[in-house]
């Protein structure tokens, strides 16, 4: 959209130039040509594709515009993201202003890795926890509904990490799946989102640190919690870069050979 940054190993991302006000709002355009811009992900998804033969389905992900704003505010990750959140109370309308802007280029984003190959897509707003619930439903949920309501082609997962309290207000967008992270209650979720929806999650990515012994318990003990209900084994969130790929494995063949009790 403009804003250069680079992807430090061990930082994550970081902005070269941030938008500190509505002075800055030139940096940033919704009108780029996805495809010019990132043209490599269309190819990287056909080249898989063409590799995977069928064998299984690819998804395809983007981060949700409110986490997408917390980057383009304080340039790298933070433990409050306050820079942002302060401009949530002391200009409301240019963050929204933003967060249309991120949601516009978002939408052709999806749409472009759909027509590349994915067969459903991802959104994850891995700071949605930061806010409060008045705060999310107004800069998270109403730009989250907007792409679940454009991206009509395949199913579409949205995981908003920490957002325990949205789970209501998420489960009415016409999203598909609906993903928990590990401090979610499995059972409490499915009694608030209802059989609608397809879950996702929800093992803590710690546990992968554990023996292979306790990471079958553990594996089994989440399965049995979903019951016979829809829903897609996963982590709560995503695996740490130092865990022992084995240990990945044996969740993956532990949930491959489970049979509900």
């Amino acid at each position: 959209m403009g804003l250069p940054y680079q992807m430090l190993e061990k930082k994550g991302p970081w902005f070269e130039k941030t938008i500190q006000s509505a002075d800055d709002i030139h940096l940033i355009s919704d009108t780029i040509d996805v495809y010019d811009k990132l043209g490599y992900v269309s190819e990287a998804i056909k080249l898989t594709k063409k590799g995977l033969n069928g064998r299984v389905p690819i998804i395809g992900f983007a981060g949700a515009p409110w986490t997408i704003l917390c980057y383009m505010i304080e340039g790298e990750g933070s433990k409050t993201f306050s820079k942002t959140r302060k401009l949530l109370f002391t200009d409301p309308a240019l963050a929204h202003q933003i967060l249309q802007k991120i949601t516009n280029v978002t939408v052709r984003y999806l749409k472009m890795q759909i027509e590349s190959g994915c067969e459903l897509v991802q959104l994850f707003d891995s700071w949605a926890g930061i806010l409060g619930p008045a705060e999310y439903s107004e800069f998270g949920t109403k730009y989250v509904k907007q792409i679940c309501d454009a991206i009509t082609e395949v199913p579409v997962t949205v995981f908003a990490k920490g957002a325990y309290y949205a789970r209501a207000e998420i489960a009415k967008t016409s999203c598909s799946t609906i993903g928990l992270d590990w401090h979610m209650s499995i059972e409490e979720s499915r009694k608030i989102i209802g059989s609608d929806k397809t879950l996702q999650g929800n093992l803590d990515p710690c546990v992968l640190y554990a023996d292979f012994r306790t990471i079958e318990n553990k594996t089994k003990n989440m399965l049995n919690s979903f019951g016979n209900q829809r829903h897609i084994a996963n982590l709560g969130h995503g695996v740490y870069p130092d865990t022992d790929p084995e240990k990945v494995k044996c969740f993956i063949d532990t949930v491959k050979g489970f049979a509900i009790n």
